[in-house]
């Protein structure tokens, strides 16, 4: 429980990253003292437990049942990785390996995956975020509890320490090894992954922050007031100063947007300015009982020429997983009146000067997979228009900025993002984070930013390679630790006893 409150510790907004490795150093010392399959499955679970219920705490804004049972089934995951890793010396290649598989699966199953309180999350402010640029979060997950294990593991150097004070340990070979790959990722090969040299040309970006509170629901919200306050901010801009406008997402809320007075009075902006709107939408589908979740492109000339639909919905947020079942445990379904319709297109926005955005909407940031897929298609910097009024204190924003940094690095990209009521900020290709508002703050933050055209090693290879070399690592700790014969043998003794 310990070394998971410490990797908790780690996590945005406390935000002291050194602690992600000792946590798991902590947790690596305390289940070695588990010798029955049981006993890993139970350390495992309260790690996992002690770790994800402080550093998911958001989620009880949305729903408190869904938050409790999340976090503990997360926390499941963990077990099954403690119980499955090796024991012995090849525990300190297998265990990190493992528990990356776990945090894998927690990032696409269930309901798509929740990535947040992640490692690589807590690793965003450090110096050790350009892993990502090699193989993402996966292989960011993987270093961070490769050099924890390694720490605590059977190197030769931790035995040693352990001899001085008495305690009988031998070294072994594989924590040395262990800890040089995760080195070697870092030192030599991150700098080889970058793709800084690529850049094609400059954009002056603006981001409107509209202001408001924290802690309110769309159903609590006048969409006029929200939309009042982002053309009241906009008002700021002096015409011809800069080359795009960003609003946040959900800054509009209209049946349809063609045709429509909101389309005219940002099209009126648009044209004093003399630049392009990116703006947030949300709109009724045909039949009305769901809506779409948009961030459009507005010319000057008063033409939506690019509109993106956002494919991964927040659960309990966009749409209500289980509504009946939870309808009849008396849930707030009422919070999530309409499900979301989730879009299927490529996640990018083009401006008529020919110049593409990848785009994410809110929630879809903490995945790199939705990223990429906006620059492989030709994104030459990242919008990431969000929504955290929903949340009471700042702990998804402040994750939120990190999964951002996080995406910067990963695609040596430019990411503005704007909120309606913060966090609004743009950050650069290394991750760092300028101009950052505060909460409820209504501002206009301007930048001239750089556009690049190359890829990351990451952007190329996603992240399934990454998962298979997790799986290879396990398989070959558990095989050279003897584990598939010996619970062999232990099926073996229980089918035929003495």
């Amino acid at each position: 429980m310990l070394g998971g409150l410490l990797v908790a510790a780690a996590l945005p907004p406390w935000g002291f990253w050194p602690l992600a490795f000792v946590g798991i150093a902590v947790f690596e010392t305390g289940i070695q003292k588990a010798i029955t399959g049981r006993q890993r499955l139970a350390c495992g679970w309260l790690f996992g437990a002690a770790w994800l219920l402080p550093g998911m705490c958001w989620m009880w804004f949305l729903t408190a049942p869904g938050y409790l049972l999340t976090s503990a089934m997360f926390a499941g995951f963990h077990a099954v990785a403690a119980w499955a890793a090796p024991r012995g010396p090849w525990r300190v290649i297998g265990r990190p390996a493992a528990h990356t598989l776990a945090e894998a699966l927690r990032f696409c199953f269930p309901f798509g995956g929740v990535p947040l309180a992640s490692l690589p999350i807590a690793q965003a402010s450090g110096p050790f975020a350009t892993v990502g640029r090699v193989g993402g979060a996966i292989l960011l997950t993987w270093f961070v509890f490769q050099i924890g294990f390694a720490l605590a593991g059977p190197s030769p150097v931790v035995p040693a320490l352990a001899r001085k004070r008495g305690v009988t340990s031998k070294g072994e070979w594989h924590g040395i090894a262990g800890l040089a790959a995760a080195l070697l990722v870092w030192i030599a090969l991150a700098p080889l992954a970058d793709a800084s040299d690529t850049s094609v040309g400059e954009m002056r970006v603006a981001i409107v922050q509209g202001g408001g509170e924290q802690g309110t629901h769309a159903i609590d919200t006048s969409a006029a007031d929200v939309l009042a306050r982002h053309l009241e901010a906009t008002a700021e801009i002096e015409p011809g100063s800069v080359d795009l406008v960003v609003w946040p997402e959900n800054v509009i809320d209209v049946v349809q947007f063609a045709g429509s007075d909101e389309l005219a009075m940002v099209s009126a902006e648009a044209a004093r300015i003399g630049a392009p709107f990116a703006v947030g939408i949300t709109e009724d589908t045909s039949d009305g009982n769901h809506f779409v979740n948009a961030q459009v492109i507005v010319t000057p000339e008063g033409d939506v020429i690019s509109r993106y639909e956002k494919v991964r919905r927040v659960p309990f947020g966009e749409y209500m997983p289980w509504r009946g079942f939870l309808q009849a445990l008396g849930a707030p379904t009422n919070l999530v009146p309409r499900d979301a319709v989730a879009g299927s297109g490529p996640a990018v926005l083009e401006l008529a000067d020919g110049t593409k955005l990848s785009t994410v909407i809110s929630w879809e940031v903490f995945f790199g997979g939705r990223v990429n897929e906006g620059v492989e298609a030709g994104g030459e910097f990242i919008i990431n228009p969000t929504n955290g009024s929903s949340y009471t204190w700042t702990v998804l924003q402040s994750q939120q900025v990190a999964a951002s940094r996080l995406r910067a690095i990963e695609q040596h990209r430019w990411v503005v993002q704007a909120s309606p009521t913060g966090f609004s900020a743009f950050i650069s290709p290394e991750g760092d984070v300028y101009q950052r508002t505060g909460v409820s703050e209504e501002r206009v933050l301007v930048r001239t930013i750089d556009l690049y055209s190359g890829r990351t090693w990451y952007s190329h290879t996603g992240n399934l390679p990454w998962v298979a070399l997790m799986v290879l690592l396990l398989a070959v700790a558990l095989w050279r630790s003897g584990t598939f014969s010996r619970r062999e043998r232990e099926s073996a003794s229980a089918e035929f006893p003495r």
